[in-house]
């Protein structure tokens, strides 16, 4: 018998779901890191966008979308690998450094806490958000792994620093994301700070349970002095955003916070003061020239000129005088030359490919097989589906899909893409705000890529903690729930408000 309409449809839409279905049971197994599992995802997509895609898909175009994934990847590559040699280059120096760390790490309780949060809210998200792309968990891991944490639990510690994203990678998400919104980018940053303020209460006690399980318990009083603190920042972010925009808000808001926290927590004496001025001079000299490069107009139109590479218009150029990946790969080439010890790059160098492959080639399979789908047509019709079947009400859907989207893809920019024009055509019919349904949908993609499994294998290189990803996702498992819960309950919220 033949199968009716509504079958075929279901079976469609299950056949095109494969690929997602693959990785994530791939994932789920434990048998098999990021890698392999993106591995099998793409030769997934494969076959399912060659004999099932909504239209014509041959060989040509498969090897377009191909090229455009791998063109994505390499971007990418230099923030992470580059970002890795940097932080070898002038944190550890070379093996003899680990003991210099250990030797700085408070002996108090107390002190390791505030350290720990330190590092998670402040530094992690500071770092994030002059360079991008995960590279902000270098800085946390960087500060926290002298306190003896169990690879599972840095793993956690370090997603911590990626809660801030729609700020991360000088706020180019949000800029992007206000371009598919026509929406200024001020006010589609400014409507998405009720949602990542609500999130933060998530995030903060996925904190405190966690740190609870390492051995650094906190009495009432300093959880609240750590709320405290949170909903400072988040007012001074909100403030330097309406001022500055997102792209430079965050550097600007947390640079102050970050060194008089420092100076209340530590109370360093003046010799210690310049030993930690000495110590942090590397990143102060980075963040310093890449801040230069984006708000000094003539830097940055010279830089520029110079050299710019954008084969695909709707996708990321790379400028080589502006990547942050080339300023961070330029740095440790700088202090190998000052040192005069060209082998110890060459070490740090195969350290920095140890620990970053897994994240390198999750991130160019991850977006060759993203390509894939999207140029099949795959991926749009999915959300044409979704609109055609619920009508006004894909709007209490559509921040949890573009929470799974930011999750496969590590990125907003998929989702925002894919959903952003019949999420304003939607909240434009049902009479709702436009800014707040933008920046809903904007802050579901961004937010959710915390569970990223491309993120989540840059945070188990870093730790050491290859092979733990299964563990440490059941244990985040339900701040995920919680996560899309939120989210679900802000879009009825603003269903019903219009």
């Amino acid at each position: 018998p033949q199968i009716p309409p509504g079958g075929r449809r279901a079976m469609m839409y299950l056949l095109w779901s494969l690929p997602a279905l693959i990785v994530i049971g791939a994932i789920a197994s434990g048998r098999l890191n990021t890698t392999l599992a993106a591995v099998l995802g793409l030769l997934a997509a494969i076959p399912v966008a060659g004999f099932a895609a909504p239209g014509a898909f041959g060989a040509g175009a498969l090897g377009q979308a191909l090229a455009r994934g791998l063109w994505i990847g390499a971007v990418i590559t230099p923030y992470i690998l580059g970002g890795l040699l940097f932080w070898q280059m002038a944190a550890r120096g070379g093996p003899s450094a680990a003991g210099a760390e250990a030797a700085n790490t408070p002996a108090d309780a107390l002190a390791r806490r505030r350290l720990l949060f330190f590092a998670c809210f402040l530094v992690g998200p500071f770092a994030e958000s002059a360079t991008g792309f995960g590279v902000g968990m270098l800085g946390t891991v960087l500060l926290i792994r002298p306190l003896g944490f169990k690879p599972r639990e840095l793993m956690i510690f370090a997603l911590l620093s990626q809660t801030l994203i729609p700020w991360g990678a000088m706020g180019s998400g949000t800029l992007l994301a206000s371009a598919y919104a026509r929406v200024p980018p001020a006010q589609l940053a400014l409507y998405g700070m009720a949602p990542v303020a609500l999130l933060m209460g998530i995030w903060m006690t996925l904190f405190w349970f966690t740190a609870r399980r390492a051995g650094l318990p906190a009495t009432l009083a300093e959880r609240g002095r750590e709320a405290a603190w949170m909903l400072a920042s988040l007012a001074l972010l909100t403030a330097a955003t309406a001022l500055l925009g997102p792209e430079t808000a965050l550097l600007a808001a947390f640079g102050p916070l970050i060194v008089l926290r420092f100076v209340l927590d530590r109370r360093p004496r003046r010799a210690q003061l310049r030993a930690a001025a000495k110590g942090a001079l590397p990143y102060i000299a980075l963040i310093a020239c890449l801040v230069a490069t984006r708000l000094v107009p003539a830097l940055n139109h010279g830089l520029a000129g110079l050299a710019r590479f954008s084969p695909y218009p709707d996708l990321p150029a790379w400028a080589p005088f502006l990547h942050a990946g080339s300023w961070l790969i330029g740095g440790a080439l700088l202090m190998a030359a000052v040192r005069r010890r060209p082998g110890l790059l060459a070490d740090n160098a195969r350290h920095a490919w140890r620990t970053g492959r897994h994240a390198v080639l999750s991130v160019f399979l991850f977006a060759m097989m993203a390509e894939v789908l999207a140029g099949a047509g795959i991926s749009q019709a999915y959300a044409d589906g979704l609109f055609r079947a619920l009508n006004d009400w894909t709007l209490l859907i559509t921040p949890l899909m573009a929470g799974a989207f930011g999750i496969l893809a590590n990125s907003g920019n998929a989702p925002n893409s894919l959903f952003m024009p019949s999420q304003l055509s939607l909240a434009l019919h049902a009479g709702l705000s436009l800014p707040a349904a933008a920046a809903l949908l904007h802050v579901s993609g961004t937010s959710m890529g915390f569970f990223s499994p491309v993120r989540m294998s840059i945070a188990a290189g870093l730790s050491h903690g290859h092979g733990q990803e299964r563990t440490v996702y059941a244990q985040l498992l339900p701040f995920a729930l919680a996560a899309f819960g939120l989210l679900l309950a802000l879009a009825l919220l603003l269903v019903l408000a219009g």
